[in-house]
C-alpha cells in the first residue's frame, strides 16, 4: 500500500538509519562528547565549541616520604564546524511512493556519498599522528606485516581493548589472500567467501575506499640539522598545544617544503614508555603540524608534535646519555620527497573523536524533520517550487572531527602509491 503522507520527519527517520549503516570509520571512533554539548531544544549552529581536558600525569614516588605533585591539566577544543548535506527534488508522484521505495531509489545513493564524506573527514586526521611503521615492499600480505603496527602499539602501552584497523583496498585484499592459506577453518572461510578480515590479533579490521594518501614535501631524503639551541619544553608551556618549535638549517634547497603530516626523527632523541617513562630503543617520531617552506635553506620555526618534554610526569622523550641540548642534531624525514603514500590506520577508539549534533530548526520553516540515531543526527527541510510543481528537500548534518589523543594511533604506509 502506498504512503501518501510522507513527511520530513518520516524521511529524516529513514535517512539517519541509512547514514549510520553506511559509515565505517565514523562508527569506530569516540562518540561520547556529544553529551558535553548543552542540551539545546532548538539544536546547534556551525561553530559551537566545547573544551576537552587533556589528562594530568604523575610520577611514582619511591619510599615513604611524600612528594606532592601539582595537578596540571591541559585542554583542547572540539568544534562542530562541518555542515554537509545533500539536496533532493521530489515530484508529487515521488511522494506517493512507500518510504522504502523512495529511500532505495533516491535517498540511499546520496546518503552513501554523505557517509563517505564523513568517513573521509575522520580519516583526514591521520596528519596528527606521529607514530609510523613502514610496511615492507609488497604490502600487507602476511601476518608479520600486519603485526608491525600493533607491535608498536604494545611497545608504547596503547590499551589493547577497542583497537581497530582501517586498511586500503590493496592491503585488504593482500591480507585476505594470506588468510585463505591459514589452517583456521572459520577465518579462512570468512576471508575467501565473504571478503571479511574480522578480528586479527585483537584488532577489529576493516577496509575503506576512503583511505587518505599523504604527499610528502619536496625536502630531500638527506639528514638536515637543527641549527638553534633547544633543551626541551615543559608540560606547563605546552599543555594546551602539545607542540614544540625547532629551527632546522642546511636543508637541500632554499625553497624546499615540509608538509603538515610529514614525520621526522631527531638524532639522540628517543621515545619513552608513556606509563613508566623508561626510554625505548627507537627514536621518537614527530609529526609536522603545518606546511613550511625553507628560506635560505633553513626553516626558522618548524612546529612539531608531540611536544619535546625530556623530564617530569608528562615526559615524552629521553635524550641520549650526555645530551642536554639538541642543537646540531640531525633531523631525518620518513619517506622519499614529493611522494604519495597510502595511509593505513591502526588506532584505539579514543584516538579520534566525532561529534554530530542536531541542527537548529530554522525560524519560519514548515514541516522540519530532525532525527537522531546511534549518535547520528540529520535535519530535513522541504520547500515547495510552485511554478514547477516539485518539492525541494534539503538534508543537512552538522559535525566536527578531532584527534583526541594522537598517542593512541599508528600510521602504516608501504611503497609509494603514485
Amino acid at each position: 500500500m502506498s504512503n501518501d503522507t510522507l513527511t520530513a520527519d518520516i524521511i529524516a527517520k529513514e535517512a539517519v538509519t541509512i547514514l549510520e549503516n553506511n559509515c565505517v570509520m565514523a562508527n569506530l571512533v569516540h562518540r561520547g562528547h556529544e553529551e558535553e554539548f548543552s542540551k539545546k531544544v532548538n539544536g546547534y549552529e556551525v561553530g559551537e565549541t566545547i573544551s576537552i581536558r587533556r589528562p594530568a600525569d604523575f610520577t611514582v614516588r619511591d619510599g615513604a616520604v611524600a612528594a606532592v605533585q601539582d595537578v596540571v591539566e591541559g585542554k583542547t577544543t572540539f568544534t562542530v564546524d562541518k555542515q554537509k548535506g545533500i539536496d533532493f527534488k521530489f515530484t508529487s508522484q515521488d511522494l506517493t511512493l512507500q518510504i522504502g521505495d523512495l529511500s532505495e531509489r533516491v535517498m540511499k545513493p546520496g546518503l552513501i556519498q554523505l557517509a563517505n564524506q564523513i568517513d573521509r573527514d575522520v580519516m583526514s586526521l591521520y596528519k596528527d599522528i606521529p607514530r609510523h611503521v613502514t610496511i615492507p615492499s609488497g604490502g600487507i600480505d602476511s601476518f608479520a606485516d600486519f603485526a608491525l603496527a600493533p607491535s608498536l602499539m604494545d611497545t608504547c602501552s596503547i590499551p589493547q581493548d577497542e583497537r581497530s584497523a582501517v586498511l586500503t583496498p590493496t592491503d585488504t585484499w593482500k591480507m585476505l589472500g594470506s588468510q585463505t592459506a591459514l589452517y583456521i577453518q572459520d577465518a579462512a572461510k570468512g576471508a575467501y567467501r565473504n571478503a571479511k578480515l574480522g578480528m586479527i590479533g585483537g584488532i577489529d579490521t576493516y577496509m575503506s575506499q576512503n583511505y587518505p594518501t599523504h604527499t610528502t614535501g619536496s625536502r630531500s631524503t638527506a639528514t638536515d640539522v637543527i641549527n638553534a639551541s633547544f633543551t626541551g619544553d615543559t608540560w606547563a608551556s605546552t599543555k594546551n598545544s602539545n607542540q614544540s618549535t625547532i629551527g632546522v638549517g642546511s636543508m637541500s634547497g632554499s625553497t624546499v617544503t615540509v608538509k603538515a603530516g610529514d614525520i621526522i626523527t631527531i638524532a639522540d632523541v628517543y621515545d619513552v614508555n608513556p606509563v613508566t617513562k623508561v626510554a625505548l630503543p627507537h627514536l621518537k617520531q614527530f609529526v609536522v603540524v603545518s606546511d613550511k617552506t625553507a628560506s635560505g635553506s633553513a626553516i626558522a620555526a618548524l612546529v612539531v608534535s608531540p611536544a619535546i618534554i625530556p623530564s617530569g610526569a608528562q615526559q615524552t622523550v629521553a635524550f641520549a646519555a650526555g645530551v642536554t641540548d639538541i642543537n646540531t642534531k640531525g633531523v631525518t624525514p620518513v619517506g622519499a620527497a614529493s611522494t604519495n603514500y597510502a595511509q593505513n590506520l591502526f588506532f584505539h577508539k579514543n584516538a579520534f573523536g566525532l561529534v554530530m549534533v542536531p541542527m537548529v530548526s530554522p525560524p519560519g520553516a514548515v514541516d522540519v524533520g530532525r532525527r537522531s540515531y546511534k549518535g547520528f543526527s540529520v535535519r530535513v527541510v522541504p520547500y515547495y517550487d510552485g511554478a514547477n510543481d516539485v518539492s525541494n528537500w534539503r538534508l543537512d548534518v552538522l559535525y566536527g572531527v578531532k584527534t583526541i589523543d594522537p598517542r593512541l594511533a599508528v600510521r602504516a604506509s608501504l611503497a609509494a602509491d603514485i
